[in-house]
């Protein structure tokens, strides 16, 4: 400590001479060139003597610059080694104004002798001097450092991106702009597996379905892919769909001989809208298909009941509901096995309903609680089972949705080789709940058709996954990968995925993904994805102020890579996340935090050229007038006069069979 400080004051002491020199020289510069007017003040001869020495030996004042220039040199050296008390109040601006001033004051002034201001000329030099010192002295006691430059913490939370571009006959690949020591730079976002599926959060407006959603359609069209789309805002999505079908009908054709059908399910709109029987006979190969059908539309018109699963009011219309379906399912081979009838069907008197359905020895056992409590006089009860049923049930009585699902135009099995499909479904968000649970239906029935060995590659796309209960979701995305099926999940926050999906499925979906996006979000679900991404070292810097010296120390510690406040506060367009990758084809850098660039003249252009999904059914008489309303009103009564034709001659079979008509009450 001792040997340190001497070393401190022997540089004070060499810094007091260099700047004892600089006075010295400015002293010099003065008396030689205002010497008519300093002479007169009886100094020594000798000093000019010497100072004559001095101009012959090196030419010291052979102008009035040249003295200036050392005098600057030993001026400034002597303030690049001191130490000054620090104050943080001191900045550039002020150094400048002081330095830019001194100069141009002691160095502009050089004509003045030669017209003999020889006073304006000692006052300038002098004035320009002391400036010139008070802002090295200046440089001195400020406060070098860079700690409020990154306020943000904006370097040590950004991190090298992935910069190539990794291409496969499966993959989506999205460019990006990222922020890397304090530049933006190029990258990628490589999604090479998108089998083992794909999650995109983010606050309404952060830009999933415009940056990501529309891309995946975009690029997963273009390399051949069959695929369903649940297009909540219709025909946002659907739009896109079908023109980039449009243009890649050739590769379809060549890739797997024959070119791929686009399908339409559409309640608003008929007109544009194919038919189809989300519970064909033809699927259905077992009891439990009429339970899972049952199961998926109940909840779907009853959210809450997701987390009452097994409750005796939950299970019984359920069961009831099953009952029905898979009885017109064996009732002349399916041919009344559809949707419609069965809402039908449970709308007639359950003295006329139980009867029949017991009168099958399939449904006999499973319907024995209703039976028991019909024969027992349990009557309150029985209708109390009787209505979770009707009552949510009775919402779906519509025509329209009536003519879409009675009859079938396709069939469901969009990745089959030889029929590949683009199936497109639209909800209404004014009418979310009744479309959404018809939608269920086709939902779950296309992920037990879809999760086959054999089939094409496919991609299932929920855009707004809450406003629809898809049952087998987490089934399909934890074995889907080898059968090929791509996994594209859209909602807004975690919690509403607990909320209408209920905690322990929810939390199956969100850890079994893969790739996940995430826009602005806040609060539990801004924490749980920061956790997800980990932790880096980050470097720490302090600075302590005293009155003799400034010290700074560095450290170094773990700290989240993308914290929670900084997930909640993205801009528009930029998402964090992280991909998965493939024994083969290695990303090191997996995590992401950067902007999706989209090329937004290519969308401009697509969008003016677009063609509208085309008129499927002309519903038109034989003089060419609309009939739209007859036509769907008289498939809505054929239904109904099915129904009850089937009632009345299965009551009639029942009556006549001695063992049946037991169950018919007089």
């Amino acid at each position: 400590m001792s040997q340190q400080e001497d070393d401190l004051r022997a540089l004070a002491k060499i810094m007091d001479l260099l700047r004892g020199l600089s006075i010295i020289l400015v002293v010099a510069n003065i008396y030689w060139f205002c010497h008519d007017i300093i002479g007169n003040w009886q100094f020594d001869p000798q000093t000019m003597k010497i100072l004559c020495n001095l101009n012959e030996g090196g030419g010291l004042f052979s102008s009035p610059w040249s003295s200036k220039w050392w005098t600057l040199l030993f001026l400034g050296l002597s303030c690049v080694g001191t130490k000054g008390v620090k104050n943080e109040k001191i900045q550039w601006i002020h150094i400048w104004i002081f330095l830019s001033t001194g100069v141009a004051l002691f160095f502009l002034n050089w004509w003045m002798p030669g017209i003999g201001w020889h006073l304006c000329y000692i006052f300038t030099t002098i004035i320009g001097y002391i400036l010139m010192l008070i802002g090295g002295v200046y440089m001195s006691r400020m406060l070098k450092n860079n700690m409020m430059d990154d306020r943000f913490n904006e370097e040590n939370e950004s991190f090298q991106q992935e910069t190539r571009l990794m291409d496969n006959e499966y993959s989506v690949n999205l460019p990006t702009r990222f922020f890397y020591r304090k530049k933006w730079n190029k990258g990628w976002i490589n999604i090479i597996n998108p089998f083992r599926a794909t999650i995109v959060l983010g606050t309404p407006g952060s830009g999933k379905s415009y940056a990501i959603v529309n891309s995946y359609i975009r690029q997963q069209i273009d390399k051949c892919y069959s695929m369903y789309i649940y297009d909540y805002k219709f025909c946002d999505l659907s739009i896109i769909a079908y023109n980039r079908l449009l243009c890649n009908r050739d590769k379809y054709k060549e890739k797997y001989g024959i070119e791929p059908k686009f399908y339409v399910i559409n309640f608003d709109d008929p007109r544009r809208s194919h038919r189809c029987n989300p519970i064909h006979p033809a699927f259905m190969t077992d009891i439990s298909d009429a339970y899972e059908s049952a199961y998926t539309i109940l909840l779907n018109l009853n959210k809450t009941w997701v987390q009452k699963q097994g409750d005796f009011f939950v299970e019984s219309p359920i069961i009831l509901l099953a009952s029905i379906i898979w009885y017109l399912r064996i009732y002349e081979n399916g041919k009344y096995c559809t949707f419609p009838h069965a809402i039908e069907f449970l709308n007639r008197r359950y003295e006329d309903i139980f009867p029949i359905l017991t009168s099958y020895p399939e449904l006999e056992n499973y319907l024995s609680p209703f039976m028991d409590a019909w024969q027992s006089g349990a009557q309150d009860q029985l209708q109390g089972q009787i209505a979770s049923a009707k009552i949510p049930l009775s919402r779906m009585i519509s025509p329209q949705l009536y003519w879409v699902m009675s009859d079938s135009e396709f069939t469901l099995d969009i990745n089959n080789p030889k029929a590949p499909k683009i199936l497109c479904v639209g909800n209404n968000p004014d009418r979310q709940n009744i479309y959404g649970a018809a939608l269920g239906l086709y939902n779950s029935r296309i992920v037990k058709l879809i999760n086959k060995k054999g089939m094409i590659k496919s991609s299932v796309i929920i855009d707004e996954l809450p406003t629809i209960y898809f049952k087998g979701l987490d089934n399909l995305i934890a074995t889907a990968r080898s059968n090929k099926v791509a996994v594209c999940l859209g909602f807004q926050d975690f919690s509403q995925l607990e909320r209408d999906y209920g905690k322990p499925e929810a939390a199956v979906v969100m850890n079994t993904v893969g790739n996940i996006f995430s826009g602005q979000v806040v609060g539990s679900t801004a924490k749980t994805l920061s956790e997800r991404f980990g932790k880096v070292l980050q470097k720490r810097q302090s600075i302590s102020i005293n009155r003799q010296d400034v010290s700074t120390s560095f450290n170094t510690q773990m700290d989240s890579i993308i914290p929670p406040s900084k997930i909640s506060t993205l801009t528009q367009g930029m998402f964090v996340g992280a991909v998965c990758d493939n024994f083969d084809e290695r990303i090191e850098q997996k995590i992401f935090n950067a902007e999706i660039v989209v090329d937004a003249d290519m969308v401009n252009e697509e969008s003016k050229n677009m063609r509208p999904i085309p008129v499927i059914h002309e519903f038109c008489d034989e003089n060419g007038n609309d009939c739209m309303e007859e036509a769907i009103k008289a498939n809505y009564d054929k239904i109904k006069a099915d129904v009850k034709r089937i009632v009345t001659e299965e009551l009639a079979r029942i009556k006549q069979d001695p063992n049946l008509s037991r169950y018919l009450k007089s």
